[in-house]
C-alpha cells in the first residue's frame, strides 16, 4: 500500500464496477451514471490505496472524460503535480496569477530567464511572499548581487535579501508604484526623452484614443486603430476629461488633455491620456493639477501616497530616480519580482507596477511568466459558487454606461463566456494542490490533498503511463506557436475596462468587494 488516499465510497464502488467489466475506462462511465453516492460521501472517510490502483483510477476519469466530453472538461490548477499531464492532453489549465502581465505585455510573455536575473542591475522584490529567503529566484538574486546589483523590497516586512526596504502599508502597493510613474513620466519623459524611442516603437503610448462627450467634458473611448507620429499632440487646442478618483470614494478628476480633430471626432494620444491619470501638469492645459511633488491633495505625487502607504515622499522619489536612471544607463535591465498582494483590487496595483517597467523600457523585466492559464477566480465563481445576488453594477466606477447595473457576478460571466473569453467549461475532472473552497459540487472526480477530495493526488509519471496506456498511447496537444512581437499596452481597450474605471493604471485602495473582477476576462485576439 502506497501514500495514496481515496474517498472510502469511491474506491468500493469503482471496485466492483471494474471486476465485472475488467475495463478501467468503461468502468468509470458507468460509474459516474450514478455519481451522486459517492459525491454525497466526500469529506467522510479516507482509505489507503496503492498508487498504481490510484493513477489507474484517475487516469481512467481524465480518458473517459476527455473522450465523452472534450479534453478541456479535465482541469488542473497551475500548481498541481498533475497540471502538465491535464496540460499536455488539452485540459483547462488554471491560474492564480494575475491577469495584468498578459493584458499589458501580451500572452506570449515567458518572463526573464535566469541569466537576466544575473545581469539585471536593479530588482525590486514587490510583495509580501519575496520577502521569504528560500524563493525559488533567490539564487538568481544572490548571484547578480556579487556583480553589484542593488536590490530594493517592496512589502508590509523587512527583507535579509534587499539592499533596501520600503515597508508599506498592506494594500497600498498601488499607490506607491502611481508615484513613481508620476516622477518618471515628469523627469524622464518631459524634463528629458532619454525613453522616447523605445515608447514610440515597443509601446502603445502614441496610439490614438477616441473621446467622448460625458456631462460637460469628456471620457476616454476606444483606440482608433492608428498611431499618431508622434507621442503627444500637445500644442493646440485642448479639452477636459473625467477620470476615476479611487481614493476619494467614487469620485471624478478633471483633467486636460491636448486633442485633434478626427472629422467630428476628438482623439487623443495614449501618452497624452496617461499624463493626466498620473497629475504631470504642463502649461495651458485645463482642470485641477497637483503643485508639485509635495503636494499632498493630488494623486498621485509622492507626498500624495505617503499618507496611504506610510513610505516617506523622499524615499519613493529616490527609488523611482533610481529605476529610471538604471534603466537608462543599462539598455532596460532592471526587473521587478511580483509577490501575492492579497488585495481584491491586486490586479490593479499590478498594471501600476507594470507600467514602470514600460515606461522605462525594461518589458522584459516582470519575473512572473504570462499566459499560464485560465483564471481561477472567475472559473470558480462561475462553476462553484452558483447565483450570486449581489449587483456587480456596485464595481463600477463614477462616470461607467451602466453596462453591470443590475447584473449579478453569475451571468456577466456566463455572457464573458459566450463571447469567447478565456473561460472553461465546468470540470467533470478537477485537480487541486491545495484546499480550495468552495468546492464545485458537481465534479465527477476531485483530486487533492484535502479530505474534501475523492483522492490525493498520484504520482504525475505513473498517472502519465497510465493515462497513455488507457488512451492507446495519446500524443500531448503541441505546444503554441510562434512567439508574435507585440507592443507592450498600458490602455487595454475594451468595454469591460472602460465599465470598471480601470482602462489605465489606476490605484484603488484597499476595502471590501466582489471577489470577481471582470477585468480577469481580457482577453487578446
Amino acid at each position: 500500500m502506497g501514500g495514496s488516499q481515496v474517498n472510502q465510497a469511491l474506491v468500493r464502488l469503482y471496485f466492483e464496477v471494474r471486476d465485472g467489466l475488467r475495463d478501467p475506462v468503461a468502468a468509470w462511465a458507468k460509474l459516474t451514471g450514478n455519481s451522486q453516492q459517492y459525491q454525497r460521501a466526500r469529506g467522510e472517510r479516507r482509505v489507503p490505496l496503492d498508487d498504481g490502483t490510484a493513477a489507474e483510477l484517475a487516469a481512467a476519469a481524465i480518458v473517459c472524460t476527455a473522450t465523452r466530453h472534450g479534453p478541456e472538461r479535465v482541469a488542473a490548477l497551475a500548481t498541481s503535480p498533475l497540471a502538465g499531464v491535464v496540460g499536455g492532453l488539452g485540459g483547462a489549465v488554471l491560474t492564480e496569477h494575475p491577469c495584468a502581465p498578459e493584458q499589458v505585455l501580451g500572452p506570449c510573455y515567458t518572463g526573464p530567464g535566469a541569466d537576466d536575473w544575473g545581469r539585471a542591475a536593479y530588482v525590486l522584490l514587490w510583495g509580501e511572499n519575496n520577502r521569504l529567503v528560500r524563493t525559488a529566484g533567490t539564487p538568481w538574486v544572490i548571484a547578480g548581487r556579487y556583480k553589484g546589483q542593488k536590490v530594493v523590497a517592496i512589502g508590509t516586512h523587512p527583507t535579509r535579501l534587499s539592499d533596501e526596504t520600503l515597508v508599506v502599508r498592506p494594500g497600498t502597493d498601488g499607490a506607491l508604484a502611481m508615484a513613481m510613474g508620476h516622477v518618471l513620466l515628469k523627469e524622464f519623459f518631459l524634463d528629458r526623452t532619454p525613453f522616447d524611442g523605445h515608447a514610440m516603437e515597443r509601446t502603445d503610448l502614441p496610439y490614438l484614443v477616441r473621446l467622448r462627450g460625458r456631462e460637460d467634458a469628456y471620457v476616454p473611448g476606444e483606440l482608433t486603430g492608428g498611431a499618431c507620429g508622434r507621442l503627444s499632440v500637445y500644442g493646440g487646442e485642448a479639452v477636459e476629461v473625467l477620470l476615476p478618483r479611487f481614493d476619494d470614494g467614487p469620485g471624478v478628476l478633471r483633467r486636460g488633455v491636448p486633442v485633434l480633430r478626427d472629422g467630428d471626432d476628438l482623439v487623443t494620444t495614449v501618452f497624452d491620456l496617461l499624463l493626466a491619470v498620473y497629475g504631470v501638469a504642463r502649461p495651458g492645459l485645463p482642470g485641477v493639477w497637483p503643485a508639485g511633488y509635495e503636494d499632498r491633495a493630488e494623486p498621485y505625487t509622492p507626498a500624495w501616497q505617503e499618507a496611504y502607504t506610510g513610505v516617506a515622499a523622499s524615499r519613493a522619489l529616490k527609488t523611482a530616480r533610481e529605476l529610471g536612471v538604471t534603466a537608462e544607463k543599462t539598455g532596460g535591465r532592471c526587473v521587478i519580482v511580483p509577490g501575492r498582494l492579497e488585495t481584491p483590487h491586486a490586479d490593479t496595483a499590478y498594471r501600476a507596477m507594470l507600467a514602470l517597467l514600460v515606461l522605462t523600457g525594461c518589458g522584459g523585466g516582470w519575473a512572473q511568466t504570462g499566459g499560464a492559464g485560465i483564471p481561477l477566480v472567475p472559473y470558480l465563481c462561475l462553476h462553484a459558487c452558483g447565483e450570486d445576488r449581489s449587483d456587480v453594477g456596485a464595481l463600477s466606477w463614477a462616470l461607467a454606461e451602466g453596462l453591470f447595473a443590475r447584473r449579478t457576478a453569475r451571468s456577466v460571466l456566463l455572457e464573458a463566456v459566450a463571447d469567447g473569453w478565456p473561460m472553461a467549461p465546468p470540470p467533470r475532472v478537477l485537480a487541486l494542490p491545495r484546499p480550495i473552497y468552495p468546492l464545485p459540487p458537481e465534479v465527477d472526480l476531485l483530486i487533492g490533498p484535502d479530505e474534501h477530495c475523492d483522492l490525493s493526488p498520484p504520482e504525475p509519471g505513473l498517472l502519465a503511463e497510465a493515462v497513455a496506456r488507457l488512451a492507446g498511447s495519446r500524443a500531448p496537444a503541441e505546444p503554441g506557436g510562434a512567439r508574435e512581437e507585440r507592443r507592450m499596452r498600458l490602455l487595454v481597450d475594451h468595454a469591460w475596462m472602460h465599465e470598471y474605471g480601470e482602462a489605465l493604471p489606476t490605484y484603488r485602495p484597499p476595502g471590501l468587494g466582489l471577489p470577481l473582477k471582470p477585468t480577469q476576462l481580457v482577453r487578446f485576439g
